[in-house]
């Protein structure tokens, strides 16, 4: 008898039911996936902090503002002058650098990683050369240090998924597998550099479609990867969240009609952003230079703007906390902003970031979404506080909840940014109205999305074609 029960569980055991080999095997290639990724994503905020204090800070005499929770792996110099040949000329080196360095060693490495990683998935069967993980770090890192507006996103989110595929390259897996692991890295990279791993697991399942659909097979190989990656890399850089704030809460319901404003003001911004990419994407097509000039143009055209607005020089997360601190005891510390310093940056912004990213850099335009949307709600905030000044109005949190509309509305991954913004922030008492301006929002957006690769349902993919 207890011959036939052995034999049994054994046989269960192998068939791939519950906790079976075929479970731990996958789980293991998940933890090794984010293990990778959280080492990557740890080496690259190296390289991209190394890179700022050494051309930004140590060429052009200009420190740019840091988020609470970013930290600083070197003492930060302050100088009573910015050199403005520098602020002008830095980008364009540093982004035709990138690009040159892209052009030699990994030509898949170049523009938005996020793209290119969606591209791979749905049509190169999970496929990502393992030159461009140390290229995308190094190229980014030379964009963003030197004042490229641009995000880390788009490159730790391609790292992410190189080191996904690579593994399963190394282990010969077919391309299901393959696919899987790239998307746990991809969500691992997100999660560990955020330092929110659960949105990151979600980023993973929705970025891939721009309609109502999600890849619900790697949600949980991506929570798995992107729990990894995140405790690796908070291991070197502190387990705070990114972003402070202030306790604000939500206990009105009749605030929702304010914020049913927000949800229409951040669906406009975000199709603003999206069309100044998209036309400075086919501006640049036009420009009968070398390609890997492009990018330095841009860069260009971005140090021009730096110039009379460093704000908006490289990720700008320094500007987000501001954001989430204007009109709070929190701007004594971070520095205030007026309305029309947040309108200025939320222009300056989206400008610089089509102008280094749409002309070819290296670097993400999630980042910059983030930013972009925290000024524009904080604007949005103040003008009603103004208007309004009965309704007790907090323009922090106008700007934390337009982050996550202004994601919804321009990437398409509405859940992700309702998770995000408020693990970004340890702030989770407004989720309540980051769902309401998420969903208006999102509805607004029709579909616009800022990542061409994306596809609008799983039907749509190649990867789901048989």
């Amino acid at each position: 008898m207890y011959r036939k029960i052995s034999i049994q569980w054994w046989r269960f055991w192998m068939a791939g039911e519950g906790l079976s080999v075929k479970t731990g095997r996958a789980l293991s290639l998940c933890a090794l996936t984010g293990l990778a990724a959280g080492l990557a994503a740890a080496g690259f905020y190296w390289l991209l902090e190394s890179a700022r204090h050494y051309l930004m800070e140590g060429l052009a005499h200009y420190a740019p503002p840091l988020a609470a929770g970013e930290t600083a792996l070197y003492p930060v110099v302050h100088h009573a002058e910015r050199l403005r040949w520098a602020l002008l000329a830095l980008p364009a080196l540093g982004a035709a650098a990138g690009a040159l360095l892209v052009k030699l060693f990994a030509p898949t490495a170049g523009g938005h990683g996020t793209d290119a990683a969606i591209h791979a998935y749905h049509r190169d069967e999970g496929r990502i050369p393992f030159a461009v993980i140390p290229v995308k770090a190094v190229a980014s890192a030379l964009v963003i240090g030197s004042g490229g507006s641009a995000g880390c996103e788009g490159p730790v989110t391609q790292i992410g998924a190189g080191c996904g595929s690579a593994l399963a390259g190394l282990l010969k897996l077919d391309a299901a597998e393959r696919r899987i692991l790239m998307a746990a890295g991809l969500a691992a990279g997100v999660g560990a550099l955020f330092r929110a791993p659960l949105a990151g697991a979600i980023f993973a399942a929705e970025i891939f479609y721009s309609g109502l659909d999600i890849e619900y097979e790697i949600m949980m190989p991506s929570l798995v990867a992107s729990t990894v990656a995140y405790t690796v890399f908070a291991l070197f850089f502190g387990w705070q969240p990114l972003f402070i704030m202030p306790e604000y809460t939500f206990e009105d319901p009749l605030k929702l009609l304010p914020y049913l404003w927000l949800a229409l003001v951040v669906a406009l911004g975000a199709k603003f952003y999206i069309l100044v990419f998209r036309q400075v994407e086919a501006a640049s097509r036009a420009w009968q230079v070398p390609a890997w000039v492009k990018p330095g143009i841009g860069g260009l055209l971005t140090g021009l703007i730096g110039i009379f607005l460093p704000q908006i020089l490289g990720s700008g997360y320094g500007i987000v906390q501001q954001a989430l601190a204007v009109n709070s005891p929190l701007a004594e510390r971070f520095g205030g902003l007026s309305l029309s310093m947040l309108l200025l940056i939320f222009l300056g912004k989206v400008f610089a970031t089509a102008f280094t990213v749409a002309s070819g850099g290296s670097g993400g335009v999630f980042g910059p979404a983030l930013v972009s949307g925290a000024a524009l709600g904080a604007a949005t905030g103040v003008a009603l506080t103004r208007l309004f000044p009965g309704l007790d109005l907090n323009p922090g949190a106008f700007a934390l909840v337009g982050m996550a509309g202004f994601l919804a509305a321009s990437v398409r991954v509405p859940i992700a940014a309702i998770i995000m913004v408020s693990e970004i922030t340890g702030n989770h008492s407004l989720l309540l109205p980051s769902m309401w301006v998420c969903g208006v929002a999102y509805w607004l957006g029709n579909g616009w999305t800022i990542y061409r690769s994306q596809v609008r349902t799983r039907d749509c993919s190649p990867a789901h074609m048989r």
